[in-house]
């Protein structure tokens, strides 16, 4: 006999001519259990009841739909993550459509994540990223984790294939010059947004996010009250130019936020990716990401002296090695780092032998 327990209440599971049963005795007693157990058993040898009909699973999209619903408002302190659910879902509501979801095979999720890795994007005319594909195949997952809370019969095809790998060391510095060119070329709102992260290196839905009272334009500083760490959470001190930008943007918005959605000023924005495409186009400036301009406020910050510790604060990061990433000095600031070394090693050498220079000679005794 197989019982087991859960919770307060010992359960019971047997195959029966193939199919799993599996139901809580609602007793506390082993003893008790098992004579529940036996009593199924023997009511189904007799024919005197049946094994219940199981309920029918629905089909991929009328699933993702219900988990796109729960999102929703799981997520309400998140938006991002449900907009992230939300455009993943596209491709794969078009790829599996009406499938149900017991004879989608993790073969069938190979052949979506080959499809897509194929694809060129509209826009770039590029094959789409890794990350892209990824964040794909994390929302079908998820949708299907979320479905298997009720159909514990359901396997996940999801989990049993392997993401793409993702090169994210693929981050680059922008150069003065690059800097001037993009932001002379870059519309409203994301020449306010970019100008924001160069100056203060905060992340692009951090300055989307920014309302009225995030601002404290007396004390030079925002504070972003979100984040998914305790570190995440902080206070970001202001340059002169940050605190002019918002002082404008405090000045002419017209609800709460200071970036808000060209379709509901209630909430805030949730990306630039157009106007960034064509700042790009405008500028001839070289391929690079909205957020290549938090690397490199980072990275500044790094070749200016600035010490890990703090500038893991100031990220908002809540490791110091999540700042090594972020912080790779250039080649040339490298060969200055070289030679202030070489300068150092020098000048102590110099100060020894003077040093001993100026010791009494002391001969010895005839």
């Amino acid at each position: 006999m197989s019982v087991f327990k859960r919770g307060k209440f010992y359960w019971y599971h047997f195959i029966f001519n193939g199919e799993h049963v599996q139901e809580s005795t609602k007793q506390g007693n082993p003893r008790v259990a098992r004579q529940i157990e036996a009593a199924h058993r023997t009511a189904l040898a007799k024919g005197e009841v049946g094994i219940r009909d199981k309920e029918p699973l629905p089909p991929f999209n009328r699933a993702m739909e219900n988990f796109l619903n729960w999102s929703r408002k799981e997520h309400a302190a998140h938006p991002r993550t449900h907009w992230r659910y939300q455009t993943s879902s596209t491709a794969l509501l078009k790829y599996f459509g009406a499938v149900r979801l017991d004879t989608i095979t993790p073969e069938d999720v190979e052949r979506f994540k080959t499809q897509r890795a194929d694809e060129v994007g509209s826009r770039t005319r590029r094959n789409l990223r890794p990350a892209t594909v990824n964040r794909e195949l994390a929302c079908g997952k998820a949708m299907y984790n979320f479905v298997k809370k009720g159909q514990s019969r359901l396997g996940n095809p999801f989990s049993e294939v392997r993401f793409l790998p993702e090169d994210n060391e693929q981050m680059r510095v922008l150069t003065y010059e690059e800097q001037q060119k993009y932001l002379d070329a870059a519309s409203q709102p994301l020449r306010d947004i970019a100008i924001l992260m160069l100056e203060t290196g905060m992340r692009p839905e951090e300055v989307y996010r920014l309302a009225r009272e995030h601002v404290h334009l007396d004390s030079d500083y925002a504070f972003v009250p979100f984040g998914k760490t305790k570190a995440a959470k902080r206070k970001i001190n202001l340059t002169a130019l940050a605190r002019e930008i918002l002082g404008k943007r405090l000045t002419d918005a017209e609800g709460r936020y200071l970036f808000p959605h060209e379709k509901d000023r209630n909430r805030p924005m949730l990306k630039v990716n157009n106007a960034h495409e064509g700042a790009l186009r405008r500028s001839g400036v070289s391929r690079f990401r909205l957020y290549d301009l938090r690397h490199t406020w980072a990275t500044r910050a790094a070749m200016s002296g600035i010490d890990l510790v703090t500038l893991a604060a100031m990220l908002g990061h809540s490791r110091i090695q999540m700042v090594l990433r972020y912080a790779h000095p250039t080649e040339q600031h490298q060969a200055q780092a070289m030679k202030r070394l070489e300068q150092f090693n020098a000048e102590k050498q110099v100060a020894e032998f003077e040093r001993k220079a100026r010791q009494p000679l002391h001969l010895p005794l005839q």
